[in-house]
């Protein structure tokens, strides 16, 4: 059996980027919730936003690790097997990276450290502010990796000589046409997938009879987001895909397995796209509504994979079924959030064994819409790795075959035996349950240096310790 490095290689990207995205995405709607949390707790003095910020403070921690060690791993990635890519785009997407790391990565780790140990240990609006400011920093990350994979989408801002890409406007390349909405998407899917996973682990608790109270407040607030959310993201998508029409034309044209330019788009539902002979098989369509969607005319008209050759075109399957997955989920999010909202008017929110049950299992929906997404993302810019500049097989290290397979079932191994435990872990602290904190210093392990020495002290004058 031939093996084909580059083929190999952009599995091996393909496997370690699904299971990363999961987590920055998770942390950057968790890292808000939990400062909402702790602001509501510092203008109420509810105890239950505090129980609920610690509870959830301990899953945003794992996610977090998890988050960092699979992202290492891709930055590495682009040094072994795509060096090629490193050396035309480097002087480019180099910086973005580092403002990354600079600018956000410093941040949430400067404060991190605060938020998750300084319960107790340090003034209660210095805590909230931690959580704020890493919250903050999970942004300012996602900012600069949407940015950098933007230009990489559609580069501007840069001239090329000998292959090589350099840099000449960097408000261009940072601000790209295609950023802005990018942005907002990704943003709000993170908001949206935490604020499902919310409300899932709050019915998941109603169901079992367990944490009424904390159940009740993660019920609320997750719902809530939800239907301010799922709303606004069709609404993003919907100004996306006109973007995408603009600069990005094969890519759409391929999310709506569009073929010949000249004819009016009908709506895809379903179809078997059969790129060898450049047509839909099994399709159901609505007539006109592509167009209609498309270009906000009912006969419209967009470009079609049929107006460039067969090489330039992206590799349909993961695009087509892709952006389907994604947008069903989207729209099952609304359906559930409609459902639970007119239980809400009703005063049966918290009773409907049926909408607790959907909700309580659709937890992972979410963090699948997002990696059907960026399946449509990375892989509607093929053949390109920066559109423009270099092809994706162009970029891949002379590598052999072999070992580019070995070290790919060796990620396999070891993101299965990492994250496996990972999740387990979550699922753990989430069965255990959100657990009011013994506020009393002397219960509990020592908040300040040397407290411990003095609670031994005070105990001994009271005759509670023997010489």
């Amino acid at each position: 059996m031939h093996l084909d490095a580059s083929i190999l290689a952009r599995l091996q990207f393909a496997f370690t980027i699904s299971f990363h995205i999961i987590f920055p995405a998770f942390t950057i709607g968790l890292s808000a919730f939990i400062a909402t949390l702790l602001l509501r707790f510092s203008l109420s003095g509810d105890e239950r936003f505090r129980t609920l910020a610690r509870f959830w403070t301990k899953i945003f921690a794992v996610s977090f690790a998890m988050g960092v060690v699979s992202g290492i791993v891709l930055s590495y990635q682009f040094g072994t097997n795509f060096s090629r890519f490193s050396v035309a785009v480097g002087n480019t997407i180099g910086p973005l990276i580092g403002y990354e790391v600079i600018a956000a990565f410093f941040l949430e780790a400067t404060f991190l450290g605060v938020m998750l140990f300084g319960w107790n240990r340090v003034p209660s609006w210095l805590h909230t502010l931690s959580a704020v400011i890493v919250s903050v920093g999970t942004l300012l990350s996602a900012f600069w990796i949407l940015s950098a994979n933007s230009w990489m989408q559609y580069p501007v801002g840069y001239e090329l000589k000998d292959g090589i890409a350099y840099p000449l406007d960097w408000l261009a390349i940072v601000f790209n046409p295609t950023f802005p909405l990018r942005f907002a998407h990704m943003v709000t899917a993170a908001f949206l997938t935490t604020s499902l996973v919310v409300l899932s682990v709050g019915a998941r608790y109603l169901l079992a009879g367990r944490f009424p109270d904390p159940a009740y407040t993660m019920i609320r607030m997750g719902l809530g987001l939800m239907l301010v959310l799922a709303p606004a993201q069709v609404l993003i998508g919907d100004e996306q895909g006109l973007n995408t029409a603009r600069y990005q034309p094969m890519k759409l044209a391929a999310i709506e397995a569009h073929w010949d330019a000249s004819e009016i788009a009908s709506l895809v539902l379903f179809a078997w796209p059969d790129a060898a002979r450049e047509r839909d098989d099994y399709e159901l369509a609505v007539p006109h509504l592509g167009s209609l969607i498309i270009t906000h005319d009912w006969n419209g008209k967009f470009p079609g994979l049929k107006d460039v050759a067969p090489a330039d075109r992206p590799p349909l399957p993961n695009v087509f079924f892709g952006f389907r997955a994604m947008v069903g989920i989207g729209f099952y999010m609304i359906a559930l959030a409609a459902f639970g909202g007119v239980l809400w008017l009703r005063g049966e929110l918290f009773t409907n064994r049926l909408f607790l049950r959907a909700a309580s299992l659709s937890w992972p929906l979410g963090f699948i819409a997002i990696i059907s997404g960026w399946v449509v993302t990375e892989s509607g810019r093929q053949p390109w790795l920066a559109t423009g500049i270099i092809r994706t097989v162009d970029s891949i290290s002379p590598l052999p075959a072999a070992q580019v397979l070995a070290t790919l079932i060796l990620f396999v191994i070891v993101y299965t035996l990492v994250f496996g435990m990972g999740i387990r872990l979550i699922n753990k602290l989430i069965e255990r349950g959100p657990q009011a904190p013994v506020l009393a210093e002397e219960e509990g392990l020592p908040n300040r240096p040397l407290s411990g020495s003095s609670f031994a002290a005070r105990a001994a004058t009271q005759g509670g310790a023997s010489p």
